[in-house]
């Protein structure tokens, strides 16, 4: 029998992260993957010779540099490069360029709308508000707002302190913004078409919400929170592809003593009297130890690999009726050269940012229908970056990588599953909106990896392919984040925890939620608060 002192499920970035705080306290830990590589949906790969794919999430902001700076990711190979900004391709030909460069970023509103480009200041400062007011709690554990527990009170008076400090007309914009939809938001400050449709983006990304749906303000808030070398709101790409992330944290775990085992499936989270005792694998190995930690998505915890006589029935009812719809696409493709874009000059500095092809809240919401009647967006939202322009490791000399994010892109078809002529059509809708502002690009393809949330769920374990593990949604935030009662990492089993982004704070490649459960393990076990954060006691 081999006995460990943690065992962790799930080699995505949180559980990379979560291991690696565990193991840098002296534990015994033992990291399980079902895929031959690390790194879940941060991950780079070769799919084609010569080109460097990152599948899944493709950039980097979010990820919290008091834990790039304790686990010592850049001596582990991290090197993250910084890119703001971007372009929006009109219909008429046109296009709205996102400048960081304030006085140039003005002049280009200006030209659009002398109005919007006023209001502009007001609503980045209103953005930044919120920013500000949401960072601090995204390294805390949430109260338990039912508990009388010296540390639940506590920071229960640590959050209204945060937000009386507002003042009495901030505090109500806040509430309105947490509950209003990114449609509604934008509308209070522009009126330019196109620069609500740049801006709406960041709302509706990995949601199966549309931009007039409730509750999408907050989800422009979740973008806009990151950092790249102190730069709040700044995005950049990681060197080598989003691989670059977990390969490092998977030095930085190694280099503490932790193991990390690869092909090696997780079948069941094994229990007895109310106490976990380890993990079996679906090939029949077992391992033990009295602390095991989830990854997975709620979903997967407490329906795929847990027992359901194990847990409570109110756990296995909130599970079922966790909200975790699959609303995301993804192209990765290999290019013979840079595509040209006939509204933009050659080399422009924007290409290198953010690009998109819708230019009205109309198209947006419309490709949002088209996702409620279960079809792929026949004119989809797409975030689309060419990350070679700075990064020229993923591709050979003279060549390109596309990375497209497509919203919106559904789990289940209004016909049946997904079959491969239909992720063949939905590809081409995709190429073809592109097409309409790059005369060239289709003649450039050399190669194309496609993925719907089909390949998301069966590949790297996205229930439905959502990324965030769970909608971002009020009711599904703070501690109630996954379901109330179990917002603090511990499961409804004594030594389990969970610590994805199912957990607070949500998704993105953040790692706080395998940073805060490491910090709750650890203080359960006693051993020295090492994790950067709220470590205070009952």
């Amino acid at each position: 029998m081999q006995r460990y002192d943690a065992i962790v499920i799930g080699a995505g970035h949180n559980g990379l992260t979560n291991a690696a705080y565990l193991a840098k306290s002296g534990l015994r830990v033992l990291l399980l993957e079902k895929n031959p590589y690390v790194g879940g949906a941060a991950v780079s790969r070769e799919l084609h010779p010569g080109w460097t794919y990152s599948n899944c999430s493709y950039v980097c902001s979010l990820l919290r540099p008091e834990i790039y700076r304790d686990l010592e990711l850049a001596r582990h190979g991290l090197q993250v490069i910084g890119y703001e900004g971007g372009i929006t391709f009109m219909r008429n030909g046109d296009y709205f360029g996102n400048y960081s460069d304030a006085e140039r970023h003005h002049r280009e509103m200006s030209r659009h709308s002398r109005r919007d480009a006023d209001a502009y200041e007001r609503y980045a400062s209103d953005v930044m508000r919120q920013t500000r007011l949401i960072r601090p709690f995204l390294m805390r554990t949430p109260a338990d707002p039912t508990s009388l527990k010296r540390r639940d009170v506590m920071e229960l008076i640590y959050m209204l302190r945060k937000y009386w400090g507002l003042g009495e007309h901030a505090l109500y914009d806040t509430l309105r913004f947490w509950t209003m939809s990114i449609g509604e938001f934008l509308d209070e400050y522009f009126e330019s078409a196109v620069i609500k449709a740049h801006f709406a983006g960041g709302g509706i990304i990995g949601t199966g919400l549309g931009v007039y749906s409730p509750g999408t303000a907050y989800v422009l808030l979740h973008h806009y929170m990151g950092e790249v070398d102190g730069s709040i709101g700044a995005w950049g790409f990681a060197r080598g592809g989003m691989g670059a992330i977990t390969r490092a944290m998977a030095g930085a775990l190694r280099s503490y003593g932790g193991e990390i085992r690869t092909d090696a499936e997780a079948r069941q989270i094994l229990v007895k009297n109310g106490r976990v005792q380890g993990v079996a694998l679906a090939n029949g190995d077992e391992f033990h130890a009295d602390v095991v930690v989830s990854n997975l998505d709620p979903k997967r915890t407490f329906l795929k690999i847990m027992d359901e006589k194990d847990l409570p029935p109110d756990v296995v009812r909130r599970a079922r009726n966790f909200k975790i719809r699959g609303s995301s696409g993804k192209l990765n493709i290999a290019l013979d050269g840079m595509p040209t874009f006939t509204a933009v000059p050659e080399r422009h500095p924007l290409l290198v940012a953010d690009l998109h092809f819708i230019d009205s809240l109309e198209r947006m919401e419309r490709a949002y229908d088209d996702w409620k009647y279960g079809r792929w967006s026949r004119d989809p939202y797409l975030d689309m970056l060419i990350p070679t322009q700075v990064d020229p490791t993923m591709a050979p000399p003279g060549k390109h990588m596309m990375t497209v994010f497509v919203q919106y892109c559904p789990a289940k078809l209004a016909g049946g599953d997904w079959t491969p002529a239909d992720r063949d059509a939905f590809a081409r809708t995709c190429v073809d909106q592109i097409s309409e502002y790059s005369p060239n690009f289709k003649d450039l393809i050399l190669h194309m990896e496609v993925r719907t949330p089909l390949e998301l769920e069966n590949e790297v374990g996205l229930t439905e392919g959502n990324i965030f593990q769970g909608e971002l949604t009020m009711d599904q935030l703070l501690f109630n984040r996954p379901f109330p009662g179990y917002a603090q990492y511990r499961g409804p089993v004594t030594g389990m925890y969970m610590c994805g982004s199912g957990t607070h704070p949500g998704g993105g490649v953040m790692a706080a939620p395998g940073a805060n459960a490491a910090r709750e393990i650890l203080m359960d076990l006693r051993r020295p608060p090492i994790v950067p954060g709220d470590t205070s006691d009952d």
